[in-house]
Protein backbone atom coordinates (compact mmCIF):
# COMPACT_ATOMS: atom_id res chain seq x y z
CA UNK A 1 0.00 0.00 0.00
CA UNK A 2 1.10 3.37 -0.92
CA UNK A 3 2.02 6.11 2.19
CA UNK A 4 -1.43 7.56 1.83
CA UNK A 5 -4.48 5.25 2.02
CA UNK A 6 -6.16 5.93 -1.34
CA UNK A 7 -9.88 6.68 -0.58
CA UNK A 8 -12.94 6.29 -2.91
CA UNK A 9 -15.98 8.57 -1.51
CA UNK A 10 -18.79 6.86 -3.01
CA UNK A 11 -21.60 10.05 -2.50
CA UNK A 12 -21.44 13.48 -2.31
CA UNK A 13 -24.52 14.46 0.02
CA UNK A 14 -24.91 15.03 3.71
CA UNK A 15 -22.99 11.97 4.77
CA UNK A 16 -20.31 12.73 2.95
CA UNK A 17 -20.07 15.67 3.71
CA UNK A 18 -19.15 14.47 7.16
CA UNK A 19 -17.00 12.03 5.72
CA UNK A 20 -15.26 14.44 3.64
CA UNK A 21 -14.53 16.66 6.76
CA UNK A 22 -12.77 14.08 8.04
CA UNK A 23 -10.54 12.86 5.76
CA UNK A 24 -9.88 17.06 4.93
CA UNK A 25 -7.83 16.97 8.02
CA UNK A 26 -5.71 14.42 7.72
CA UNK A 27 -4.14 15.86 4.49
CA UNK A 28 -1.00 14.01 4.51
CA UNK A 29 -2.37 10.56 5.63
CA UNK A 30 -5.12 10.47 2.89
CA UNK A 31 -5.75 10.62 -1.03
CA UNK A 32 -9.23 10.83 -2.13
CA UNK A 33 -9.04 9.36 -5.69
CA UNK A 34 -12.54 9.33 -6.68
CA UNK A 35 -15.81 10.97 -5.45
CA UNK A 36 -19.02 8.80 -6.79
CA UNK A 37 -22.64 10.23 -7.38
CA UNK A 38 -25.35 10.62 -9.81
CA UNK A 39 -25.38 14.87 -9.84
CA UNK A 40 -21.63 15.30 -10.98
CA UNK A 41 -21.95 19.33 -10.17
CA UNK A 42 -22.48 17.28 -6.04
CA UNK A 43 -19.38 15.81 -6.98
CA UNK A 44 -17.00 18.91 -7.57
CA UNK A 45 -18.71 21.04 -4.87
CA UNK A 46 -17.95 18.74 -2.55
CA UNK A 47 -14.41 18.48 -3.64
CA UNK A 48 -13.99 22.50 -3.92
CA UNK A 49 -15.13 22.53 -0.50
CA UNK A 50 -12.68 20.77 1.33
CA UNK A 51 -9.68 21.21 -1.12
CA UNK A 52 -9.45 17.59 -2.69
CA UNK A 53 -7.55 17.71 -5.81
CA UNK A 54 -6.70 15.01 -8.47
CA UNK A 55 -9.70 12.61 -8.11
CA UNK A 56 -11.52 11.52 -11.08
CA UNK A 57 -15.59 11.94 -10.54
CA UNK A 58 -17.89 9.23 -11.62
CA UNK A 59 -21.49 9.26 -11.76
CA UNK A 60 -22.03 5.61 -11.47
CA UNK A 61 -20.51 3.66 -8.63
CA UNK A 62 -19.91 0.47 -10.69
CA UNK A 63 -17.70 1.97 -12.99
CA UNK A 64 -16.23 3.69 -10.07
CA UNK A 65 -15.38 0.54 -8.03
CA UNK A 66 -13.97 -1.22 -11.37
CA UNK A 67 -11.62 1.44 -12.45
CA UNK A 68 -9.96 3.55 -9.52
CA UNK A 69 -6.85 2.21 -7.68
CA UNK A 70 -8.59 2.60 -4.03
CA UNK A 71 -7.89 0.99 -1.10
CA UNK A 72 -10.64 1.44 0.28
CA UNK A 73 -14.56 2.36 -0.88
CA UNK A 74 -15.99 4.61 1.64
CA UNK A 75 -20.14 4.49 1.31
CA UNK A 76 -22.05 7.55 1.99
CA UNK A 77 -25.08 6.42 0.05
CA UNK A 78 -29.27 5.93 1.07
CA UNK A 79 -29.61 2.65 3.35
CA UNK A 80 -30.74 0.68 0.57
CA UNK A 81 -27.56 1.01 -1.59
CA UNK A 82 -25.45 -0.01 1.05
CA UNK A 83 -25.57 -3.70 0.37
CA UNK A 84 -25.12 -3.56 -3.70
CA UNK A 85 -22.16 -0.99 -3.31
CA UNK A 86 -20.44 -2.93 -0.58
CA UNK A 87 -21.40 -6.17 -2.09
CA UNK A 88 -19.25 -4.64 -5.73
CA UNK A 89 -16.24 -3.57 -3.58
CA UNK A 90 -15.84 -6.38 -1.92
CA UNK A 91 -15.31 -8.46 -4.90
CA UNK A 92 -13.39 -5.77 -6.30
CA UNK A 93 -10.96 -6.71 -3.18
CA UNK A 94 -11.49 -3.48 -1.39
CA UNK A 95 -11.90 -2.71 2.30
CA UNK A 96 -15.15 -1.04 2.45
CA UNK A 97 -16.84 1.94 5.26
CA UNK A 98 -20.31 1.74 5.45
CA UNK A 99 -22.60 4.50 6.81
CA UNK A 100 -25.28 3.03 9.39
CA UNK A 101 -26.96 1.51 9.27
CA UNK A 102 -25.24 -1.65 7.71
CA UNK A 103 -28.24 -2.68 5.68
CA UNK A 104 -31.72 -2.34 5.24
CA UNK A 105 -32.46 -6.33 5.57
CA UNK A 106 -30.19 -8.52 7.82
CA UNK A 107 -29.85 -11.17 5.59
CA UNK A 108 -27.91 -8.26 3.50
CA UNK A 109 -25.68 -6.91 6.19
CA UNK A 110 -24.85 -10.89 7.01
CA UNK A 111 -23.96 -11.18 3.51
CA UNK A 112 -22.07 -7.99 3.45
CA UNK A 113 -19.98 -9.53 7.09
CA UNK A 114 -19.66 -13.24 5.59
CA UNK A 115 -18.04 -12.09 2.43
CA UNK A 116 -15.75 -9.94 3.83
CA UNK A 117 -14.61 -12.76 6.04
CA UNK A 118 -14.29 -15.24 2.93
CA UNK A 119 -12.08 -12.58 1.12
CA UNK A 120 -10.03 -11.55 3.99
CA UNK A 121 -11.44 -7.88 3.49
CA UNK A 122 -12.91 -5.09 6.44
CA UNK A 123 -15.78 -3.94 6.55
CA UNK A 124 -15.74 -0.86 8.75
CA UNK A 125 -18.76 0.41 10.53
CA UNK A 126 -19.65 3.82 10.63
CA UNK A 127 -20.88 4.44 14.47
CA UNK A 128 -19.60 8.35 14.91
CA UNK A 129 -20.91 8.04 18.65
CA UNK A 130 -17.85 5.42 19.50
CA UNK A 131 -15.36 8.60 17.96
CA UNK A 132 -17.25 10.98 20.88
CA UNK A 133 -15.08 12.86 23.06
CA UNK A 134 -17.07 12.93 25.57
CA UNK A 135 -18.38 9.86 25.39
CA UNK A 136 -14.80 8.13 25.31
CA UNK A 137 -14.14 10.58 28.39
CA UNK A 138 -17.18 8.51 30.11
CA UNK A 139 -16.20 5.13 29.44
CA UNK A 140 -12.94 5.90 31.10
CA UNK A 141 -14.67 6.81 33.89
CA UNK A 142 -16.99 4.36 33.99
CA UNK A 143 -13.99 1.67 33.81
CA UNK A 144 -12.11 3.87 36.46
CA UNK A 145 -14.91 2.66 38.73
CA UNK A 146 -15.36 6.58 39.35
CA UNK A 147 -19.22 5.97 39.91
CA UNK A 148 -19.21 2.57 41.29
CA UNK A 149 -20.75 -0.73 39.14
CA UNK A 150 -22.94 0.45 36.36
CA UNK A 151 -26.39 -0.35 37.00
CA UNK A 152 -27.98 1.83 34.45
CA UNK A 153 -27.69 3.75 31.11
CA UNK A 154 -30.39 6.19 29.00
CA UNK A 155 -29.93 6.93 25.64
CA UNK A 156 -31.08 8.51 23.16
CA UNK A 157 -31.26 10.51 19.79
CA UNK A 158 -34.32 12.48 18.82
CA UNK A 159 -35.01 15.37 15.98
CA UNK A 160 -38.10 16.95 14.09
CA UNK A 161 -38.01 14.51 11.07
CA UNK A 162 -35.12 13.51 8.62
CA UNK A 163 -34.10 15.74 5.71
CA UNK A 164 -34.00 12.55 3.32
CA UNK A 165 -37.18 11.28 1.15
CA UNK A 166 -35.55 7.87 1.33
CA UNK A 167 -35.94 7.42 5.20
CA UNK A 168 -40.05 8.32 4.38
CA UNK A 169 -40.09 4.28 3.06
CA UNK A 170 -39.38 1.13 5.04
CA UNK A 171 -38.21 -0.17 1.18
CA UNK A 172 -35.23 2.53 1.01
CA UNK A 173 -34.77 3.25 4.99
CA UNK A 174 -35.27 -0.37 6.70
CA UNK A 175 -37.44 0.92 9.45
CA UNK A 176 -38.45 4.46 11.01
CA UNK A 177 -36.53 6.57 13.87
CA UNK A 178 -35.19 3.37 15.51
CA UNK A 179 -33.31 2.10 12.81
CA UNK A 180 -32.13 5.84 11.44
CA UNK A 181 -31.58 7.33 14.93
CA UNK A 182 -31.71 4.93 17.64
CA UNK A 183 -29.11 2.75 15.23
CA UNK A 184 -26.77 5.05 17.44
CA UNK A 185 -27.83 4.26 20.93
CA UNK A 186 -28.29 0.78 20.12
CA UNK A 187 -24.68 0.41 18.43
CA UNK A 188 -23.30 2.19 21.67
CA UNK A 189 -24.90 -0.02 24.29
CA UNK A 190 -24.03 -3.05 22.42
CA UNK A 191 -20.52 -1.55 21.94
CA UNK A 192 -20.47 -0.93 25.33
CA UNK A 193 -21.05 -4.53 26.69
CA UNK A 194 -19.34 -6.34 23.71
CA UNK A 195 -22.67 -7.31 22.12
CA UNK A 196 -23.66 -9.30 25.02
CA UNK A 197 -27.04 -8.74 25.44
CA UNK A 198 -29.85 -11.00 27.10
CA UNK A 199 -33.09 -9.79 26.57
CA UNK A 200 -35.41 -6.74 25.15
CA UNK A 201 -38.63 -5.86 25.23
CA UNK A 202 -39.97 -2.58 22.80
CA UNK A 203 -42.29 -0.41 21.61
CA UNK A 204 -43.15 1.95 18.77
CA UNK A 205 -45.60 4.11 17.35
CA UNK A 206 -46.31 1.82 14.54
CA UNK A 207 -45.85 3.80 11.40
CA UNK A 208 -48.29 6.07 9.03
CA UNK A 209 -51.65 7.07 10.98
CA UNK A 210 -50.19 5.38 14.08
CA UNK A 211 -47.22 7.88 14.36
CA UNK A 212 -47.53 10.45 16.70
CA UNK A 213 -47.03 13.29 14.14
CA UNK A 214 -45.22 11.92 10.84
CA UNK A 215 -48.30 10.33 9.36
CA UNK A 216 -47.54 9.84 6.15
CA UNK A 217 -44.00 8.40 7.16
CA UNK A 218 -44.56 4.45 7.05
CA UNK A 219 -41.73 3.80 9.89
CA UNK A 220 -42.13 4.50 13.05
CA UNK A 221 -41.78 8.03 14.51
CA UNK A 222 -41.21 7.16 18.02
CA UNK A 223 -39.76 4.29 19.29
CA UNK A 224 -38.75 2.63 22.54
CA UNK A 225 -36.68 -0.56 23.32
CA UNK A 226 -35.62 -1.45 27.23
CA UNK A 227 -32.60 -4.25 27.24
CA UNK A 228 -31.24 -5.72 29.60
CA UNK A 229 -27.02 -7.39 29.55
CA UNK A 230 -25.82 -10.63 30.96
CA UNK A 231 -24.22 -8.66 33.43
CA UNK A 232 -26.89 -7.24 35.07
CA UNK A 233 -26.97 -3.85 32.91
CA UNK A 234 -30.27 -2.34 32.40
CA UNK A 235 -30.76 0.46 29.15
CA UNK A 236 -33.55 2.32 27.93
CA UNK A 237 -32.73 3.32 23.98
CA UNK A 238 -34.93 6.05 22.72
CA UNK A 239 -35.51 7.32 19.21
CA UNK A 240 -38.19 9.84 17.75
CA UNK A 241 -39.16 12.36 15.03
CA UNK A 242 -41.04 14.10 17.35
CA UNK A 243 -38.36 16.29 19.14
CA UNK A 244 -38.44 20.21 17.90
CA UNK A 245 -35.44 22.37 19.02
CA UNK A 246 -32.59 20.79 17.25
CA UNK A 247 -31.27 17.22 17.32
CA UNK A 248 -30.74 15.76 21.47
CA UNK A 249 -27.83 13.29 21.80
CA UNK A 250 -27.85 12.46 25.24
CA UNK A 251 -26.66 9.62 27.10
CA UNK A 252 -27.13 9.26 30.68
CA UNK A 253 -24.94 6.25 33.04
CA UNK A 254 -26.10 5.69 36.76
CA UNK A 255 -23.83 3.67 38.94
CA UNK A 256 -23.77 2.24 42.67
CA UNK A 257 -21.79 5.32 44.00
CA UNK A 258 -22.56 7.77 41.06
CA UNK A 259 -24.16 9.40 37.98
CA UNK A 260 -22.67 10.81 34.22
CA UNK A 261 -24.50 12.84 31.84
CA UNK A 262 -23.72 13.56 28.68
CA UNK A 263 -24.71 15.46 26.05
CA UNK A 264 -23.39 15.53 22.89
CA UNK A 265 -25.25 18.39 20.71
CA UNK A 266 -25.84 21.22 23.37
CA UNK A 267 -23.07 20.96 24.86
CA UNK A 268 -21.11 24.14 23.50
CA UNK A 269 -18.99 26.79 25.48
CA UNK A 270 -20.93 29.28 23.79
CA UNK A 271 -24.20 30.85 24.60
CA UNK A 272 -25.48 33.49 22.86
CA UNK A 273 -28.58 35.80 21.97
CA UNK A 274 -29.23 36.44 18.56
CA UNK A 275 -32.07 38.41 17.34
CA UNK A 276 -31.66 37.95 13.18
CA UNK A 277 -30.70 35.00 14.45
CA UNK A 278 -26.99 33.15 13.61
CA UNK A 279 -25.88 31.11 10.45
CA UNK A 280 -25.69 27.94 12.34
CA UNK A 281 -26.40 26.65 15.52
CA UNK A 282 -27.04 22.52 16.01
CA UNK A 283 -28.13 20.60 13.43
CA UNK A 284 -31.96 20.34 13.31
CA UNK A 285 -32.71 23.46 15.21
CA UNK A 286 -35.94 25.20 13.32
CA UNK A 287 -34.69 28.50 14.36
CA UNK A 288 -31.55 29.95 15.30
CA UNK A 289 -33.19 33.39 16.73
CA UNK A 290 -33.17 34.34 20.70
CA UNK A 291 -30.79 32.29 23.27
CA UNK A 292 -29.12 29.12 21.91
CA UNK A 293 -25.99 27.30 22.12
CA UNK A 294 -23.91 27.21 18.67
CA UNK A 295 -21.70 24.35 18.19
CA UNK A 296 -17.72 25.17 18.30
CA UNK A 297 -17.06 21.71 16.19
CA UNK A 298 -20.36 19.61 15.91
CA UNK A 299 -18.30 17.00 13.47
CA UNK A 300 -15.58 16.52 16.28
CA UNK A 301 -17.99 16.32 19.40
CA UNK A 302 -20.04 14.35 17.73
CA UNK A 303 -17.17 11.49 16.91
CA UNK A 304 -16.93 11.97 13.22
CA UNK A 305 -13.30 13.27 13.31
CA UNK A 306 -11.99 10.31 15.19
CA UNK A 307 -13.85 7.39 13.55
CA UNK A 308 -12.59 8.56 10.15
CA UNK A 309 -8.57 8.86 11.67
CA UNK A 310 -9.48 5.36 12.92
CA UNK A 311 -10.82 3.37 10.11
CA UNK A 312 -7.66 5.05 8.01
CA UNK A 313 -5.43 3.71 10.12
CA UNK A 314 -6.87 0.12 10.14
CA UNK A 315 -7.06 0.47 6.39
CA UNK A 316 -2.87 1.18 6.46
CA UNK A 317 -2.60 -1.25 9.15
CA UNK A 318 -4.71 -4.14 7.20
CA UNK A 319 -6.78 -4.88 11.18
CA UNK A 320 -10.11 -4.57 12.32
CA UNK A 321 -11.75 -1.70 13.89
CA UNK A 322 -12.23 -1.66 17.63
CA UNK A 323 -15.47 -3.38 18.81
CA UNK A 324 -18.29 -1.22 18.06
CA UNK A 325 -16.66 -0.48 14.00
CA UNK A 326 -16.59 -3.82 13.10
CA UNK A 327 -18.62 -5.47 10.13
CA UNK A 328 -19.93 -7.80 12.76
CA UNK A 329 -21.36 -5.22 14.69
CA UNK A 330 -23.00 -3.10 12.08
CA UNK A 331 -25.12 -6.49 11.84
CA UNK A 332 -25.24 -6.81 15.90
CA UNK A 333 -26.76 -3.70 15.16
CA UNK A 334 -29.14 -4.23 12.66
CA UNK A 335 -30.41 -7.98 14.32
CA UNK A 336 -31.11 -6.47 17.40
CA UNK A 337 -32.89 -3.45 15.88
CA UNK A 338 -35.17 -5.86 14.03
CA UNK A 339 -35.97 -7.60 17.14
CA UNK A 340 -36.81 -4.34 18.98
CA UNK A 341 -39.34 -4.02 15.97
CA UNK A 342 -40.75 -7.72 16.13
CA UNK A 343 -41.01 -7.20 20.12
CA UNK A 344 -43.43 -3.92 19.23
CA UNK A 345 -45.62 -5.67 16.48
CA UNK A 346 -46.32 -8.84 18.62
CA UNK A 347 -45.67 -7.49 22.24
CA UNK A 348 -43.35 -10.23 22.97
CA UNK A 349 -40.14 -10.28 25.10
CA UNK A 350 -36.91 -11.55 23.60
CA UNK A 351 -34.33 -13.25 24.34
CA UNK A 352 -31.04 -13.77 23.14
CA UNK A 353 -30.56 -17.21 21.84
CA UNK A 354 -27.08 -16.40 20.62
CA UNK A 355 -25.80 -15.41 24.18
CA UNK A 356 -27.89 -18.69 25.49
CA UNK A 357 -25.86 -21.31 23.21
Amino acid sequence: MSEKVKVLLVGAAFSADLHADGYARIPDRVEIVGIVDKALDRVHALADKYGFEGYKAYDDYKTAIAEADCDVVDICLPNFLHHPVAMAALNKGRDVISEKPLATKVEDAREMVETAQKLGKHIYYAEDWLGSPALRKARELVDSGAIGELQFVRARECHSGSHSPFAQTIEFCGGGAMVHLGVHPVGFMLALKNNRWKELVALTSGGGESNLVHKTMEGEDWAGALMRFDDGTTAVLEANYVTLGGMEDSIDFYGTKGCLHVDLTFSSAIQGFSIPGFDYTVEKAEVTTGWSKPAVDERYNLGYVAEIEHFVECVAEDKDADVGLRGVDGLETLEVINLIYKSSREGIRITNSKLEN
